[in-house]
């Protein structure tokens, strides 16, 4: 019997392991893609997670890192009435400083769950312009520090640098470090700079985020003192942008540093109380605008740390 050979036509062998070679070429390519988007997914979260948190700004809690308690409010605005504005705005938490500190310990004595308290040195005669050369202040300062559960030093004002006020600032400043409590400062960069340059271990809340500062400097500022965070009262319109978008300078810093932002109304005059709300509500627009992840660190988390406090993730309402 003749055998026969099977002897493939040359031409068709080529085309044969050509589609063999493109077949494994797909494969690899797709073992590939999967083990990248597995580790980009491992990263970033969900992919959705990096879009902006939209409405669902409206379902966060917010702590208020910048509220006052001022003698001029506690008669139109009793305790009871400031708490049910926190929770008709879904407000869980307030950093509270008062003109005298004894409006901050009203509120801590009616809501002590939903209070920090930090203390202000402003009483009687002292006040944003003179406070560092007031008589007696040290030991007024000692005092609220040693009667009262104070959890930072604050808000004051440095509107500028006096060589004279050294001494006692540096005595604030070693208050603060040895009492491990933020010092809660308005001013712009220098004087943030100098109270870094007398303790370098401080925590500072920069008040407004600078004021008037631009989003480049605070962003300087941020590089360079890993423990300085800032609250963006009065700043809400510096960082909505036109056309629904954050104005992209404040947009990169806080992204960029979106674990030391905490948002805050001030409300240093009766008529931010009347806008409480509003406020609130600009707050959460300019949220809405972040992903989910730094909305959440700025609205809440953020402060939690900073503080030792726990907040629930669900937004309180009106009782």
């Amino acid at each position: 019997m003749t055998r026969r050979v099977f002897r493939p036509r040359v031409g068709g062998l080529r085309s044969w392991v050509q589609k063999v070679k493109i077949s494994m070429q797909i494969r690899l390519f797709g073992i590939a893609a999967v083990v990248a988007l597995g580790g980009l997914w491992a990263v970033t979260g969900h992919a959705d997670d990096r879009k902006p948190i939209g409405a669902g700004a409206n379902e966060l809690p917010l702590f208020d890192a910048h509220m006052h308690y001022k003698r001029e409010a506690w008669a139109p605005y009793p305790p009871g009435t400031v708490i049910e504005l926190m929770d008709t705005s879904g407000v869980a938490m307030a950093l509270v400083s008062s003109t005298p500190d004894d409006g901050t310990i009203r509120l801590l004595e009616h809501a002590p769950a939903r209070i920090v308290p930090e203390m202000r040195p402003y009483h009687g005669d002292a006040g944003s312009a003179n406070w560092t050369t007031a008589p007696g202040m040290l030991a007024y300062i000692n005092a609220r520090l040693d009667r009262y559960p104070h959890q930072g030093i604050g808000e004051f004002h440095i509107h500028a640098l006096d060589l004279a006020d050294k001494a006692l600032l540096a005595e604030v400043a070693g208050l603060a470090a040895e009492r491990a409590i933020p010092l809660h400062i308005h001013s712009g960069a220098g004087p943030v700079e100098f109270f870094y340059s007398l303790q370098p271990s401080l925590t500072v809340i920069w008040a407004h985020a600078g004021m008037s500062e631009p989003a480049e400097v605070v962003a300087r500022m941020m590089d360079k003192y890993p423990s300085l965070h800032a609250d963006t009262s009065y700043r809400e319109h510096d960082i909505l942008g036109g056309g629904g978008r954050l104005d992209p300078a404040w947009e990169r810093v806080l992204m960029k540093h979106s674990s030391r932002f905490m948002i805050g109304t001030d409300t240093w005059t009766n008529s931010q109380w009347e806008n409480y709300g509003a406020l609130i509500d600009t707050n959460r627009s300019w949220l809405a605008l972040l992903p989910r992840a730094e909305a959440q660190a700025i609205a809440y988390r953020n402060a939690e740390r900073l503080f030792g406090r726990h907040i629930s993730d669900k937004r309180p309402t009106k009782r």
